[in-house]
């Protein structure tokens, strides 16, 4: 989502005579975390309470980020990995936990500017529940954020936000309703309107900070699927960012209402997760049936007979709808009580093969690994760096500039791409846009040399993914890129980094010319384009180039592509005898 009024700063603010003068000022005013983003230095982390700071900070935010981007002669190699311009906002109730700095962390990895929003909804919550007495922790919750990376904190009151501290069926606040079959079951049955104000104060969060990504967390199922939901429905420019839940030794998902629990409580409250975990196990083996699922859950959380369950369902994770039997995925959720204290845990159900994401930077061999892998596992081979090379081939055919995101936009949404099987394993796939075999044409030195561009431009990049995702839900393919793990398959069995010097891509890519015929390119003019390139794929702001928490690194110099092939081969196999 653009951020509002961004102007220029004046140039004259800062020299740009060298290349090492604006490094030099950057280095005095920047430092790197260890996630590899931005932070200002010497400054704690800003906390923000009224709509008027946080549009001036904002603003601020944005025009540092433009200072940085008016110099075009930076040296490469000195800022490749941090200079990003993306907003992450993680809204949060605060009483922060491992879980919110889970998404803190993401955030941190993903965006220049990270926002945790705190504010103790009064709207979600009925007459009868724990608004009052939620915790709150404002100080702590700052000191976790600082020590998180975090640039700013905006914590309004009720009165800031221009909500009363009543129930939204007493409110008279202009709401936003998702649609009533998402919200009238799971958590909706007993909650009722709680929906509609986590809707209504997400969206005016979205609004007031103007976020390219938010952050929530997938222990909060139902409500991760309607905030997908209403955002796609209203068309909000906000990527919704699902991470994975976090647990105690226990197995017990993380919650603030955890705290009002006793040590012995918890320990009860764990056999929500082995519940889950069992009917796991018994769909890992083959059971699809919604019945015997849930009743392998009920029969091990009545174990505990101080566990009240208040409902167990199994819904596809979408939309939402009950399931009667797992097709491609479901989300088997339950909610109970201890005591006074309402938990809530799910687990998603994916009846498909593995996928295998493979990432890593320009000219590491990913394409040619990808094939020999999935030639290997008899998987298939999911080219998709080769589907933002056929439209770039298709833009420059048009004659459309490489800038014009809007005519490059409806040209990605209007055209047609297919991948079609070949025997030849150096082009494993055959590729075909608008009727057009453009499967060598998309290797030329022209379109390598704009793919980065038109890969960074989000329409782009949304149109191409869905489809992608689309062939996933079967699983049983390897993908490379640049974001598979991260971005288009996040919950992928296998994750792989795969990455080589800059001095060894541009041998690799001097060698491929060579062998394709194309005209003679030096090394020097490779390694330079080559970290252009890196420097391009790692800090734009859609799904820049990064390593999956959960992939393994395979660095490849020194290596042939049948000693990387083995490695990724064998990692896939020890992983498939642990599911």
């Amino acid at each position: 989502m653009p951020n509002a009024q961004c102007p220029m700063p004046n140039s004259s603010s800062v020299s740009l005579n060298s290349s090492s003068s604006i490094i030099s000022s950057l280095s005095f005013r920047y430092k790197l975390t260890g996630e590899g983003s931005i932070r200002t230095r010497g400054i704690f982390v800003r906390l923000l309470t009224t709509v008027a700071a946080l549009r001036c900070y904002l603003t601020k935010r944005c025009s540092e980020n433009k200072l940085i981007a008016v110099t075009e002669d930076l040296r490469l190699d000195e800022i490749t990995g941090w200079y990003q311009t993306a907003v992450g906002l993680v809204p949060t109730m605060g009483n922060l936990h491992q879980g919110h700095l889970s998404l803190i962390k993401r955030a941190r990895q993903e965006n220049s500017t990270v926002i945790v929003s705190i504010f103790v909804n009064p709207l979600q919550f009925a007459p009868n529940e724990d608004y009052q007495r939620y915790p709150r922790t404002l100080e702590q919750d700052q000191q976790l954020c600082e020590q998180a990376g975090v640039d700013a904190i905006f914590a309004p009151t009720p009165e800031e936000m221009a909500v009363p501290q009543k129930s939204i069926q007493e409110s008279k606040v202009t709401q936003v309703i998702p649609p009533s079959a998402m919200i009238t079951g799971l958590c909706g049955r007993s909650r009722q309107g709680h929906f509609q104000g986590v809707a209504t104060i997400v969206t005016k969060l979205f609004n007031l900070v103007q976020p390219d990504r938010a952050y929530f967390g997938q222990k909060d199922g139902q409500q991760l699927a309607i905030i997908k939901r209403l955002v796609a429905d209203l068309n909000l420019p906000v990527e919704i960012v699902g991470c994975p839940t976090v647990r105690e030794a226990s197995g017990l998902a993380f919650s603030s209402r955890n705290q009002y629990l006793t040590a012995m409580a918890k320990e009860q409250a764990a056999v929500l997760y082995r519940g889950l975990r069992r009917a796991e196990a018994a769909f890992i083996a083959g059971d699809r049936n919604s019945h015997k699922l849930i009743a392998l859950l009920q029969q091990e959380v009545a174990i505990v007979n101080t566990v009240s369950v208040e409902y167990i369902e199994l819904v596809e994770p979408t939309t939402l709808m009950s399931l009667e039997k797992v097709q491609e995925e479901g989300m088997l959720a339950i909610a109970a009580r201890l005591g006074s204290t309402r938990l809530i845990d799910n687990i998603i159900l994916r009846d498909r093969q593995p996928i295998i994401a493979i990432d890593g930077p320009a000219g590491a061999g990913k394409s040619t690994v990808a094939r020999q892998v999935a030639a290997n596992l008899n998987l298939v081979y999911l080219d998709t760096g080769a589907m933002y090379r056929a439209v770039t081939w298709l833009v420059l055919q048009k004659g459309i500039a490489i800038d014009d995101e809007c005519a490059i936009a409806q040209l990605t949404n209007e055209c047609k791409i297919e991948l079609t099987p070949n025997q030849d394993l150096q082009s494993s796939v055959r590729v075909w846009i608008d009727g057009t075999d453009v499967t060598q044409a998309i290797r030329t030195i022209e379109v390598t040399s704009q793919v980065s561009a038109i890969a960074a431009q989000s329409a782009v990049r949304q149109a191409l993914v869905k489809q992608q995702q689309n062939w996933g839900k079967k699983g049983g393919l390897v993908a490379e890129g640049r974001d598979i793990g991260t971005h288009v398959f996040p919950d992928a069995e296998v994750k792989i980094f795969l990455t080589a010097s800059v001095g060894e891509r541009a041998r690799r890519r001097q060698e491929d010319f060579s062998k394709q015929g194309q005209p003679e390119v030096s090394l020097e003019q490779l390694e330079r384009d080559i970290a252009e390139r890196d420097w391009k794929d790692s800090t734009r702001k859609v799904s820049p180039l990064q390593k999956a928490a959960d992939a393994i690194e395979v660095q490849t110099d020194g290596l042939n592509t049948s000693e990387v092939t083995a490695q990724i081969v064998n990692y896939y196999q020890q992983r498939l005898s642990q599911w």
